[in-house]
């Protein structure tokens, strides 16, 4: 079977969002090539290398997110793709550095790819409850666990990241049966879904991309809870009036900060606020920005290069 795999050229801040888009088109794969990734690794002293070829690390402007599509519907779906990458570097213009968006395309061999590619997939086990799981993988919940299944054009807020396995830790601590959640910039809508599974009483989910909102629905769908939560096509809140318990935002630093006068007005008094997406560079100018408004930190955790924050909201500030 041929393909022609299709390439974008980006940033890593836009690699997620490239990616989210090629997914709404692919069930053959998709590959980030982000050289930070192996710079981070290199860092990390909990990580030891044998042997690591020094052009792996070498500097690279461009990060590569590559998608492959059977050769009959290619231009067709690249046509749409394209439209989608239109609309995405104007709604991301001022917020998300994408970079210059190239496009380039090859005809290659890949006889048997899906079943290659789906080979990659396991469950992954998140906190002590979680199990997040491709739609075609069978699993059997154990005592206490809590099945997510993603369909599997899902790439984004898999689980596998960092910054969402932080959150998912996070939110199986501090939710409480019947608490009502929010997330803001939900993408697949898994914080949202995992929290309902959990016991929340209802969850509203929000995100700016019409992909990621088209992507949470299905896959509350998927997992019996659609009637338990709302997906809006929002700006970050700017016209939602509902309130929560627990409010959660996996998205990049500079825009958390920029959320730190609106997102605790969303947020009931006592309650957690769980902030990831989170490096190092920027961890105390959020944490500055939501303390500086009335929240306390009650806890902070990293894995590898991330940060993920657990913030209360004192009942004694006027939000």
């Amino acid at each position: 079977m041929k393909f022609i795999e299709y390439t974008v050229h980006t940033t890593t801040e836009g690699s997620e969002l490239i990616s989210d888009i090629f997914w709404n088109y692919t069930n053959y794969g998709v590959t980030i090539c982000d050289v930070n990734d192996i710079i981070a690794l290199q860092k990390d002293k909990r990580t030891f290398w044998d042997y690591m070829d020094d052009d792996l690390a070498a500097p690279q402007s461009d990060v590569l997110v590559k998608c492959f599509l059977p050769v009959d519907i290619a231009d067709e779906n690249i046509r749409s793709i394209n439209a989608d990458l239109e609309l995405l570097q104007e709604r991301s213009a001022g917020f998300i550095p994408l970079g210059t968006l190239e496009t380039s395309r090859r005809e290659i061999e890949g006889d048997d790819w899906i079943d290659v590619w789906k080979k990659h997939f396991r469950p992954i086990h998140i906190g002590g409850r979680v199990v997040v799981c491709p739609e075609w993988i069978p699993y059997e919940p154990k005592e206490g666990e809590v099945v997510i299944k993603l369909d599997s054009n899902m790439a984004f807020g898999t689980g596998e990241h960092e910054t969402t396995s932080m959150c998912l830790e996070l939110l199986q601590e501090y939710l409480r049966e019947g608490d009502t959640v929010i997330d803001v910039g939900c993408g697949s809508g898994i914080l949202g879904i995992s929290a309902v599974k959990l016991g929340a009483k209802f969850a509203y989910m929000t995100d700016i991309d019409y992909v990621a909102v088209r992507s949470a629905e299905h896959n509350a769908a998927l997992n019996g809870v659609a009637e338990r939560v709302k997906i809006d096509l929002s700006d970050l809140l700017e016209n939602a009036e509902v309130r929560g318990e627990v409010m959660t935002a996996n998205i990049t630093a500079d825009i958390l900060c920029r959320l730190s006068e609106s997102i605790p007005k969303n947020l009931k008094e006592g309650g957690t606020l769980i902030l990831s997406g989170i490096i190092e560079p920027k961890l105390e100018q959020v944490i500055s920005a939501y303390e500086g408004i009335g929240l306390k930190l009650v806890k902070q955790v990293r894995k590898g290069e991330w940060f993920a924050l657990a913030m209360s909201k004192d009942s004694r500030k006027k939000f």
